[in-house]
């Protein structure tokens, strides 16, 4: 008795008793058939189109996330008055300066030779020179890579904007800058690969 409901259940199902045998022996293409001519924008065409309609929006996605948000450029007003106010505050500076010290004369205006000597010389700092007689120089040699590599970008942005006497005097800053710097690497190299010595009384 049990068993005749199971039975008139398969039996309810006799309709479908030939899709059933094509289930058993290839499952997949009945799935895809009964799905598009029962319902034509039914569930099974929406499930398969959602991921596509995903991928589609996500190459848009990369480049937001790779350029963090900055705020709007400032405006050309902006600037002209921003840049108004700097000149009038670095002139009621230097007029401070004067007042205080009526034998110095009026500051020369920033050039571009100005940057490239500031450049220079912070590399050499770094790499020890300056230091007093009698004392150790304190040589910051990857601060000093970092600098001469500044001069260098430099030099490859400001290419062809130069006069020839400012082209001139970066080439050979920067030149002089690098050979500093290839004898004070090939001295430190130098003294790494030599034998540590011995402390006093020790053998």
């Amino acid at each position: 008795m049990s068993d005749t409901p199971k039975f008139e259940v398969i039996d309810r199902r006799k309709i479908k008793a030939e899709e059933e045998q094509s289930h058993q022996s290839d499952a997949p293409a009945p799935v895809e058939a009964p799905s598009p001519a029962a319902e034509p924008g039914g569930g099974p065409r929406l499930v398969v189109n959602e991921p596509r309609r995903e991928a589609e929006p996500q190459p848009a996605a990369p480049p937001v996330g790779d350029e963090p948000e900055m705020p709007p450029p400032p405006t050309a007003e902006e600037t002209r008055e921003q840049k108004l106010a700097y000149d009038v505050s670095a002139q009621r500076l230097e007029d401070l300066v004067r007042a205080q010290n009526p034998a110095a004369g009026p500051q020369p205006p920033v050039s571009f030779d100005n940057l490239v000597q500031q450049l220079y010389v912070s590399a050499m700092i770094q790499m020890g020179a300056g230091t007093q007689e009698g004392q150790r120089p304190r040589v910051d040699i990857l601060g000093a890579r970092t600098t001469i590599d500044l001069i260098g970008v430099l030099a490859e942005k400001t290419k062809g904007n130069l006069t020839p006497a400012e082209e001139r005097t970066l080439q050979t800053v920067l030149f002089e800058a690098r050979m500093a710097f290839l004898e004070l690497t090939s001295m430190i190299s130098t003294q790494a690969m030599q034998p540590p010595v011995p402390p006093p009384g020790k053998k």
